[in-house]
């Protein structure tokens, strides 16, 4: 339980109403009771606003008139709720230590307040910085490194030569490092495998969803700059880049060598991946859900390549037509020529 006073210090907020109203929990605008605090983010749930049973609203100035209990008020409501959340954060953590049930290669170095759950398995010089939490059977594969504060949840498996940064946190059975999809045939057709000797390298304050695979580069790392936010179910082939603080939303797919800018965003089940090369999407290009992008994206801005849903009898009828799409566009190419040669004939009369 915190005070109103409390937590508007710590989240930078202007306090309007009694400090010493109690705050239990977090609650949304139209469902929130007494004790909990709520926030008005988007003008959709303003008509909650005047009937909530909230303890206190975190809103903007412009919504402080009509609120009918306690406020905190700041210039970006969700970004104050974010940091909110954080204080009520009561996630079940680790126990202080290392398991017993653990298995630590000799030569490992752990570092200081580290939390290592049962069943976790660390190899061959691998470092844990300090204040690292590592959950129940995970294993940290050699010469790997963990930075200070980062969190692993239950069941992150991490090959060798994998280095992640400070204030991290990678969700359950993720898989960082395993072999990029690096074939090669011969003449008989026989598929030979290209040894993948790179590495993983992700930067500080980075998320990574549940179920993401990530995979070392073919000799260059894989890199996943700061503050890059992943959704669940995420895969980011070998030699892939993505820059600072991009997000990638669920199911998306990136192929190999795939190169994302700085602050992009792209939506559900979108897949990157270049026919002729490597593929690069330039800083701050917006996405949007299902599109497929097969050549690089060179200006910043919002793109879309799915199309509508439709009756099923409709859709089946204009997938048929789109496979004369060629044919048509050759016809009409025909009939702007022959209607050319008309007007000049017409204009030489």
């Amino acid at each position: 339980m915190y005070s109103l006073k409390e937590i508007a210090e710590r989240i930078g907020a202007s306090l309007v109403g009694d400090p010493s109203t109690s705050i239990e929990r977090l609650g949304s605008i139209e469902n929130a009771g007494p004790g909990d605090l709520t926030h008005l983010s988007s003008s959709l749930f303003r008509k909650y606003l005047k009937d909530t049973r909230a303890s206190a609203v975190i809103l903007a100035q412009k919504d402080l008139q009509e609120c009918p209990v306690d406020a905190l008020v700041v210039t970006d409501p969700m970004l104050a709720y974010a940091h909110a959340s954080e204080i009520f954060d009561d996630r079940p953590r680790a126990p202080l230590g290392i398991s017993e049930k653990s298995e630590i290669h000799q030569s490992a170095s752990i570092g200081q307040d580290v939390r290592i759950g049962p069943f976790v398995v660390v190899e061959a010089d691998a470092v844990i910085s300090d204040g690292v939490e590592i959950g129940a059977n995970c294993h940290i594969g050699a010469r790997s490194s963990i930075g200070s504060d980062t969190v692993l949840m239950g069941s992150v498996y991490l090959y060798h030569n994998v280095r992640i940064g400070k204030r991290c946190r990678v969700h359950a059975s993720s898989v960082i490092g395993a072999d990029g999809f690096g074939i090669v045939p011969d003449r008989e057709g026989k598929l030979n495998r290209v040894a993948q000797i790179g590495g993983v390298r992700i930067g500080n304050d980075v998320e990574i969803g549940a179920s993401n695979t990530i995979d070392r580069g073919t000799t260059d790392d894989t890199v996943i700059e700061d503050g890059v936010k992943l959704d669940d179910q995420v895969h980011i082939g070998h030699n892939c880049v993505v820059g600072s603080h991009s997000m990638l939303c669920g199911c998306t797919g990136l192929g190999g060598s795939v190169t994302i800018g700085h602050h992009c965003i792209l939506a559900g089940g979108v897949g990157v991946a270049g026919a002729g090369g490597p593929l690069e999407i330039a800083d701050g290009v917006q996405v949007g859900a299902m599109t497929y992008v097969s050549r690089s994206i060179k200006e910043p801005g919002q793109y879309q390549g799915s199309s509508l849903h439709t009756p099923i009898g409709k859709w089946r009828r204009n997938m048929m037509r789109l496979t004369e799409l060629d044919n048509l566009a050759k016809r009409l190419n025909r009939l702007e020529k022959q209607f050319e040669t008309k007007l000049q004939n017409q204009d030489g009369d």
